[in-house]
């Protein structure tokens, strides 16, 4: 399984090049891409045309804890000085939660990757 974030998933659908989209399309054509359940929040948010895209995507779950897990995470960011908004936060702990891969083009990601153990595709 691997995830992506709202960034890839619209440069996908958008027709824009790029590695991430790439393992995008990889990930989809093999039945393994996921979304972590926030994105359908920023994807419909922007445009309610891509409910059809996303209904054909499994969801990751939400597991016993996840909320109090992404507060501490959140937490443990900012007290390092780090940009930790409530989107991509709750993103990550998502991925955390189940070990998987995110795809995304935001740089925010990194600073999960480095202090958290969100893994980068």
């Amino acid at each position: 399984m691997i995830a992506v974030d709202t960034s890839a998933l619209i440069a996908f659908l958008e027709g824009v090049p790029g590695p991430d989209v790439r393992l995008l399309e990889a990930a989809a054509a093999s039945g393994n891409l996921v979304l972590p359940p926030v994105i359908v929040v920023e994807v419909l948010g922007a445009a309610t045309q891509l409910k059809s895209v996303l209904q054909n995507l499994t969801l990751l779950e939400i597991k016993p804890g996840y909320w109090e897990r992404a507060g501490n995470t959140r937490r443990h960011l900012r007290d390092k000085g780090l940009k930790a908004n409530l989107g991509d936060t709750l993103i990550a702990q998502s991925c955390i939660d189940h070990s998987v891969p995110l795809i995304t083009r935001d740089a925010d990601f990194r600073h999960f990757a480095k202090h958290c153990g969100l893994t980068l595709a």
